[in-house]
């Protein structure tokens, strides 16, 4: 076995425990019953309201924009949540251990919070293909499998912009919720969620392009519209790399983190 293929098995043995903490951390936090008459039910609340919105305007392409947008949206909510979950390690003492441990901090914070994109994936479909009908959107059968792709690649990359975040808020765990909701909230207004990218300046047009949410969202877009493949893979594509970009970004800041926690003497606890 060539050391490229050892370093790959070594990265997914650590990406794979950490993520069986991550099941049993959602497993802590949601029984069936709580995620969907709690989690699932306060989201699709969310998706509604904002799609009557374009109701009361009695616009129905207003409001297939705003459902089609807010529905992805709640997969990208969700994903964020590894900037909040992220700080965790600290209250838990466990972080000075991971820092002085052989293997990256990045790969066990990249296994440790995987709970919130899968369930936001199940989230953002349950909403595109069961609350959007009711407003107009519906996909046939032969593009679900797309869609789901699509949600998937949304959520995913959007978790390695909150794991950038994440890496950040290490430092200064008493601000998680105040980063969280900035960086969701600002998603949620620069990306095309609720209105076209076009609407915003330049400069801001810049930032909502380094989000991969823009084009998860883009893409979902196209799908419902019945596009082409090229138009859907090319935000499709955009979101890939935005999320590869990110994900480098976060190993890197982990990688600094824990390089300067070395240097003086591991992490504190923090709450």
């Amino acid at each position: 076995m060539d050391i490229t293929s050892s370093r790959v098995i070594g990265v997914g043995r650590v990406v794979g425990a950490a993520a069986a903490n991550a099941l049993a951390d959602f497993r802590a936090t949601y029984t069936w019953y709580s995620w969907t008459f709690g989690w699932l039910g306060r989201m699709l609340c969310q998706v509604t309201f904002f799609a009557l919105i374009g109701s009361y305007l009695h616009s129905p392409g207003q409001t297939r924009y705003l459902v089609l947008g807010n529905s992805v949206m709640t997969c990208v909510i969700e994903a964020m949540t590894v900037v909040v979950s992220t700080s965790w390690e600290r209250a838990h003492g466990t972080l000075a251990l991971l820092a002085a441990a052989p293997s990256e901090m990045g790969w066990v914070f990249l296994g440790r919070s995987l709970q919130w994109p899968v369930s936001g994936c199940a989230t953002s479909l349950v909403a595109l293909v069961l609350l959007d009908p009711l407003f107009g959107v519906q996909f046939a059968a032969a593009r679900l499998p797309t869609l789901v792709v699509l949600v998937l690649l949304t959520a995913f990359s959007t978790y390695c912009f909150g794991l950038f975040l994440g890496a950040f808020v290490l430092a200064a765990p008493a601000v998680r919720n105040i980063v969280f909701n900035t960086a969701f909230l600002v998603t949620m207004a620069i990306s095309g969620v609720q209105v076209p990218t076009g609407f915003w300046p330049f400069g801001v047009r810049l930032l909502a392009d380094t989000l991969p949410a823009t084009h998860g969202v883009a893409a979902v877009r196209a799908l419902a519209d019945g596009a082409g493949p090229a138009a859907v893979a090319r935000p499709a594509a955009c979101a890939a790399l935005a999320g590869a970009l990110w994900l480098a970004a976060a190993l890197t800041a982990f990688r600094v983190s824990a390089q300067r926690a070395r240097r003086h003497d591991g992490y504190e606890f923090a709450v």
